[in-house]
C-alpha cells in the first residue's frame, strides 16, 4: 500500500548542540536504511518549513506505524497520513 505521509518536526529548545546531532545523525541513518530497502519511496521537503512529505510503500497500516513510531525524531514530529489508491485516469 502507498501512503502519503507529511511530517513536521519541532525540535525542543532544551537540547545541547550535542544531542541534536546525534538525534539527526540516528534519523539520517534509519531513514536512509528504509529509503535503501524500498519502503521510503520518495521524500521532499516542504520549502521554508522543518517538515517533510514523504511516500511510503509498505504492507498496510501496522506495518507503517512501525516505522514511523520507530524514526528517532518521532517524538518531536506532528504526522498526518494519507492512503492512496492508483487514480482511474492514472496512464
Amino acid at each position: 500500500m502507498l501512503y502519503l505521509v507529511r511530517m513536521d518536526v519541532t525540535l525542543p529548545t532544551d537540547l545541547s548542540a550535542a544531542e541534536t546531532t546525534a538525534l539527526l545523525a540516528r534519523e539520517k541513518a534509519y531513514s536512509q536504511e528504509l529509503q535503501r530497502d524500498g519502503r521510503w519511496k520518495e521524500i521532499w521537503r516542504i520549502v521554508g518549513e522543518y517538515a517533510n512529505y514523504s511516500v511510503f510503500d509498505v504492507t498496510d497500516n501496522d506495518e507503517l506505524h512501525e516505522l514511523l513510531s520507530g524514526l528517532p525524531l518521532f517524538p518531536h514530529m506532528r504526522i498526518h497520513v494519507t492512503p492512496l489508491a492508483t487514480h482511474p485516469s492514472h496512464i
